[in-house]
């Protein structure tokens, strides 16, 4: 499963279909998604009506890659095995060439489903070996998953893993090509900051870059990040991959969408 490049010529921009056009059924959000000349993503595949989104015409970046699970304890990190394999089918039928992961599982708040304090030492074992397991899969099965940072500060409190410090820390111990990050700089700005810098950490691991301004979770332009300068930055590092908008517009949906675009065309 590979993608077709639409939109900056840079890289292919993708959008949240979860985020956008939300007074429309999601098979015709996908679908303007796709007359404005992006790629699209999906949260819980659960929640859709899968042969309608293959129907829709629309071309599909990622995709939540579990339903429930957890990587820091063996029967959170069976579970995760088990749902990331139902979830394997569901991409292909797709085309969706990457499976998104986090730490734990997300309720309907974005909260983790197990909570940590702290993260301890077998923690960050047992997360590896989890993590192995997944890139086995993905190896298997011809997938890649993605491993997203969050924020604690704003969004996910007490969600383990939840830095890119973390997660690049985690893939790169791993270093598989079946496993690559999901970096996402709306929570990196929130959690660290030096987003350029960490960009160019990051790498060599990323299978994806996700945005959304700050604060408010923003399109691009609406806030404090300066976008165009990390897409100018992405691009001189060599980076022409995948640039998804997971925000909620600020006013119009379509004018959030071009904002969008014009961050990250060179």
């Amino acid at each position: 499963m590979t993608d077709e490049h639409a939109s900056s010529g840079a890289f292919t921009l993708a959008v949240c279909a979860e985020m956008v056009f939300r007074s429309m059924p999601v098979t015709e959000r996908l679908k303007r998604i796709t007359e404005l000349g992006f790629v699209a993503e999906i949260w819980d595949w659960t929640k859709h009506d899968i042969p309608a989104l293959a129907r829709s015409g629309a071309t599909f970046s990622s995709m939540t890659g579990y339903i429930t699970g957890t990587l820091a304890d063996d029967e959170g990190a069976d579970e995760l095995i088990r749902t990331a394999r139902l979830s394997i089918p569901v991409a292909k039928e797709l085309g969706c060439p990457r499976l998104n992961l986090h730490g734990t599982g997300l309720d309907g708040q974005g909260l983790p489903v197990v909570k940590s304090e702290f993260v301890s030492g077998s923690m960050w074992l047992k997360a590896r070996d989890t993590l192995n397991r997944i890139a086995d899969l993905g190896e298997e099965e011809g997938v890649t998953f993605v491993l997203e940072n969050l924020n604690e500060a704003v969004d996910h409190a007490k969600t383990p893993f939840a830095k890119a410090a973390d997660t690049i820390a985690l893939v790169s111990a791993i270093n598989r090509p079946s496993l690559k990050l999901n970096l996402d700089l709306y929570h990196a700005q929130i959690g660290e900051g030096n987003l350029i810098e960490l960009c160019r950490q990051a790498l060599p691991f990323i299978g994806e870059i996700q945005v959304a301004d700050v604060p408010g979770r923003k399109e691009p332009g609406t806030g404090e990040i300066n976008y165009p300068a990390i897409a100018r930055s992405l691009s001189d590092m060599g980076y022409t991959g995948v640039i998804g908008l997971e925000a909620w517009p600020s006013e119009d949906d379509e004018l959030a969408l071009s904002r969008f675009r014009q961050a990250f065309t060179l």
